[in-house]
Order: structure tokens, then sequence, then C-alpha cells
């Protein structure tokens, strides 16, 4: 059925994810829902200096957040802070540079934010597709040590410091891609068969969908969501999937699209009146699977997804300096 799940998925992409879909999206959207001032709430973007997170970044900065830029590259994360300020007025931008593949790394950046700034709004948008296999120095598969564990460690070692303030809002961006898999616990670092690394991705951020449905029922006081930007034109479409953006660069969206619904569900009083734990598109709650697609996983595996993340994140924050 793997051909049917692509299939349907790739005719569904080219009628709603592409930049026509937003533009007939957009004319339901209550422009009121993010003219909203969030000046005095503090924002943290990953993957922030570029594509998706750092439009999401801007649009806050313009409503008057502070913003936390997490970001790897510190030059091109220095370019885009000043690009930010510069733009928006706002003075209260911050990088802090920490590589989400890097797990001690995470747990480092996390313990030390805690005790230096407060938190509202946590917005998981760092990523990767890396399309042949590839070790971290820790050993691990790089895209699920970006996608998933890097994730799901930023998230877990937050949740204190978002549990304190009111209206606290966890975001992911995830992929339309993830409907065609079926969640996998069985080969989480893809060491198994031939690596294909659109499906590696697109089962990363299945996991990604899990998480938040999982977090969501842990964590009553915070609002978690996760979404699908639908296809962009980002620097990460281009040098991750060139085929795939050759074909359709004259169709994709913006980043200022793409970034749509993560700013909606950043800052708007509308969101939070949904369920938490729910995947958006164009700031409408829509399904996680396709209709006869057999991806639903038994409950067990979504559990022990969580036990194998949580038991990854202590055994690196066992080794991480300072803790």
């Amino acid at each position: 059925m793997s051909w049917y799940r692509n299939a349907v998925w790739f005719v569904k992409g080219l009628r709603e994810y592409t930049r026509s879909g937003y533009e007939s999206a957009s004319r339901h959207f209550n422009p009121a829902d993010v003219e909203v001032n969030v000046s005095g709430r503090s924002f943290l973007v990953t993957g922030a200096n570029s594509g998706i997170g750092k439009a999401a970044a801007k649009e806050i900065a313009r409503r008057g957040g502070t913003v936390h830029l997490v970001c790897r590259n510190k030059e091109r994360a220095e370019v885009a802070k000043g690009e930010i300020v510069t733009e928006t007025g706002n003075q209260n931008i911050f990088l802090h540079v920490v590589d989400i593949s890097n797990p001690k790394e995470i747990w480092k950046f996390a313990e030390k934010f805690k005790n230096e700034h407060k938190l509202n709004v946590l917005i998981n948008n760092a990523g990767c597709m890396v399309n042949n296999r590839e070790l971290t120095e820790d050993g691990l598969e790089k895209n699920f040590a970006t996608n998933t564990l890097g994730t799901y460690i930023l998230t877990t070692a937050l949740l204190p410091l978002l549990e304190k303030e009111a209206d606290a809002r966890v975001i992911t961006v995830s992929s339309g891609g993830m409907l065609v898999q079926k969640l996998n616990i069985s080969d989480l670092q893809s060491g198994n068969g031939t690596f294909d690394g659109t499906m590696v991705y697109a089962q990363n951020k299945r996991q990604q969908v899990v998480l938040t449905e999982q977090w969501a029922k842990a964590h009553r006081n915070i609002h978690f969501s996760v979404m699908h930007p639908g296809w962009a034109d980002t620097p990460a479409v281009r040098s991750s999937m060139p085929d795939f953006y050759q074909k359709m660069k004259n169709t994709l969206r913006t980043e200022a699209q793409g970034a749509d619904t993560v700013v909606w569900l950043a800052v708007s009083s509308e969101a939070i009146k949904l369920p938490s734990g729910l995947f958006f598109q164009d700031r409408q709650p829509v399904p996680t699977h396709l209709p006869l697609a057999s991806t639903h996983s038994p409950l067990e595996d979504e559990e022990k997804l969580m036990e194998v993340l949580e038991e990854f994140s202590q055994k690196f924050k066992s080794t991480s300096p300072g803790t």
C-alpha cells in the first residue's frame, strides 16, 4: 500500500500544499487573530537563521515578543538576528548557538537557559533531511538525532520552565510527508535495509506527531500543537530535495506563507481554544492519517517511543558537562 499512500499524498499536496492552496485557505483567515501585541512574552525558535524559522521569528518580533533564536551556524545566525532587529525595530532578540543534533549540547544549553530566562512559547522548527546515512559524533543517525531526539530533549528539558507560565505553548514544525509513514519503533536509526532520506525524514515527522499527542496527554497546563507548513521555497528544500524543487519551484509557498500557521499557533488566542495535541495546516486542525492508508499505530508502540527517547535522553544528560 505504500505506492497508494505516496500517490494520494502527492495529489493532495498538488492541491493543498502549494502557494495556491495557501491563497485559497487564507481567504478564510481572520486577520485579527494575529494582530496582537505579545510584548512581555518570551519565544524560543530553533533553526531560526533561515526559512520558516526565521520568518516566524520575524513576525513574532514585529508583535513585540522577546525572541530567542537557537541556531547551529553562528555567522548565519548573526546575519539573521541583524535582519530581524533592523526590519522590526525590536531589540529583544537573543542568539544561542546550539547544534540540535548534539544531545549533550542541548542539555547544557537548556540547563543554562532555565537559570537565566523565562519561556512562554517553544517553537521546534530545526530539522534536517540528510539523504545518505550519516552518523553524528555520538554515533546517532543524523536525521533521527536532529528531528526526533533533539526535539524530544529540548522540549522535555524546558517543560519545567514552561510549566511556570500562563498560556504556555509548544509548537513543532512537522510535514505532510508523515502521512505516508506508520510509526516504526523497530528501526529508529534507519540501520536496516536501503536508506531513503526522504522516507526517513517522513518517519521522523510521524514521530513528532506522536510526541505532540503524548505530551498533550501528560502536560495539561501547556498547549501542544504540530503543524505542516505546506511546500515552501526554503533553503532546506532547495538543498535537500533539488529535483522536487526544480519541478515545483514556481508553485511553492513563500517562507512567510509557510510560517503563517506557526505564528498563528504561537500568538493567537483562537489557537488555544482548540484541544491540545492536534495537527494543523493553514490554521485548521487536519487529520493525521490518510483514508485507507493503514498508518495508525498501537498505543503501546507510541508509549514505547516515549520510553526509548527518554532512555536516550537520560544517557546523554548523565555525560553532559555541568549537570
